[in-house]
């Protein structure tokens, strides 16, 4: 090849791989795992890794409990080989709160609080020591464009979880216990009013692409597990939400079930509502409930999840991937930009 040509491959190719951001995911990891998924990631060259809570299973009072299992994620060789290698962003859920399916009550998350951003790095002028809760944003600009990142804290600010009772019609297809009952009121909340407040702003801000990072699964449908489904009212706010703000390129990361799948919420006057989940680093679950919004999976077996978006395209695209511990992929999965946008 004429050197010329050459060249100007090598340039061609450089401003593509400029316009290719690649964002891994994923949720549930026990500090008491070597956790080699970490590994496999590194291998994919990911810009960013998410973590989508459950990062440690602390479930305690007793915070040098939660500290030391902190630092035992912390000495993981993966874990350390992560951090060298890839810029890392996180929220929590339940277990590295500090109580499995808590919530306000929890009575020493002030304290968790610290010991989370401490241990993420979290820079000490970021608005999250400023406010109660962790949530927080992040704006990523690829030459013309903008990825916004939003973290949300689905834990500070909830209310205690409604009890199975029996409200809901038994189906066949639950083959096990449910636990909750979605609330039939609009007098309890999932995010709190401060957190609602500031995430209008948000959405408010230009974006082209925006991710929306929940411990807690948002496009299934109820399954008397944890998730968004327990506060219909809130989960109905989000969607009233987007339709205000006119918010374009909505997708959810999400986490917690221990198993991996992708779910897709439709609904009047909005574009459908992708719910990318990634949840077992370490863990794993035996079986995966019902989900009739589920079109992809689920995958049982540990894993992360990988978002390849390529803006080069008029209409950029997101090409939606869950890869395993062996480094298999499992699924694949493409949206356009176009597609998750009002019409014009």
């Amino acid at each position: 090849m004429p050197i010329f040509l050459l060249m100007f491959s090598c340039i061609c190719k450089q401003e593509n791989k400029n316009k290719i951001t690649k964002i891994a995911f994923g949720s549930c990891g026990h500090q008491t795992s070597d956790l080699p998924v970490f590994d496999v990631v590194v291998k994919h060259k990911p810009d960013l890794f998410i973590f989508l809570g459950d990062n440690i299973y602390g479930d305690t009072e007793d915070m040098k409990v939660l500290k030391d299992k902190y630092h035992q994620l912390e000495n993981k060789q993966s874990f350390q080989n992560l951090k060298k290698n890839v810029e890392v962003l996180a929220l929590w859920d339940d277990h590295d709160f500090g109580v499995n399916d808590g919530g306000r009550h929890y009575s020493k998350k002030e304290e968790s609080k610290e010991i989370f951003l401490n241990f993420f790095d979290e820079a000490k002028d970021s608005d999250r020591w400023n406010h109660e809760g962790i949530y927080t944003s992040y704006i990523k600009n690829i030459e013309d464009k903008k990825l916004q990142i939003i973290l949300l804290d689905n834990r500070t600010f909830r209310d205690d979880l409604k009890k199975y009772n029996g409200e809901v019609n038994k189906d066949r297809r639950y083959f096990y216990h449910l636990d909750y009952t979605p609330y039939t009121s609009r007098d309890s909340t999932f995010l709190g009013e401060q957190q609602w407040k500031w995430l209008k702003g948000e959405l408010l801000k230009p974006a082209d692409i925006r991710l929306i990072c929940s411990g807690s699964q948002f496009s299934i449908e109820y399954n008397g597990y944890e998730s968004w489904a327990n506060f219909p009212h809130e989960q109905q706010r989000f969607l009233d939400l987007i339709k205000e703000t006119k918010a374009n390129g909505v997708l959810f990361l999400t986490g917690d079930v221990h198993y991996a799948e992708i779910s897709k919420l439709e609904t009047p006057d909005l574009y459908p509502i992708y719910d990318m989940t990634s949840s077992g680093l370490s863990s794993t679950w035996h079986f995966a409930t019902p989900n009739k919004n589920r079109i992809e999976g689920p995958i049982m077996e540990n894993h992360f999840g990988l978002l390849t978006i390529d803006w080069s395209k008029n209409s950029p695209t997101i090409k939606t991937e869950i890869w395993d511990v062996k480094d298999n992929q499992r699924i694949e999965y493409t949206i356009g930009l176009d597609e998750i946008s009002f019409k014009k």
